[in-house]
Order: C-alpha cells, then sequence, then structure tokens
C-alpha cells in the first residue's frame, strides 16, 4: 500500500525529491496527476511511499 507524501508543481521537481528519498533508503513512486504514463513534464505530479515509512520519509522532510 502506498501513501501520498505531497504533491509537486511538475516533473522536475518530483524527480528531485525522489533521488532525495532514494538517498535515504526509501521506496518512491511518482504518479502524474492525469495518472497516464505518458504525461507531460510540466503537470502537477504526486509522490507516493509505502504505507509504513510515511514516518520516515515526514521526518526526512521536517529535516530539511
Amino acid at each position: 500500500m502506498w501513501a501520498k507524501l505531497m504533491d509537486t508543481k511538475n516533473a522536475y521537481t518530483a524527480e528531485l525529491w525522489k533521488e532525495l528519498l532514494n538517498g535515504e533508503a526509501l521506496s518512491v513512486r511518482v504518479v502524474p496527476a492525469s495518472g497516464w504514463a505518458k504525461a507531460s513534464e510540466l503537470e502537477p505530479h504526486a509522490i507516493y511511499v509505502p504505507w509504513g515509512k510515511l514516518h520516515v520519509a515526514q521526518e526526512i522532510l521536517r529535516k530539511i
């Protein structure tokens, strides 16, 4: 099960957050707002983390 961590404005910022969280050993799933696999890079994206690791991700974001 995946829990929504945050929304981003575009694919570029979503990938930056993904790399940061992956560096802290968290699995991350980036999903475009439209849900299409070939979505525009300029549309909003959502970042999801595993349900049991949501508190870890929030703690990482708090420290930044």
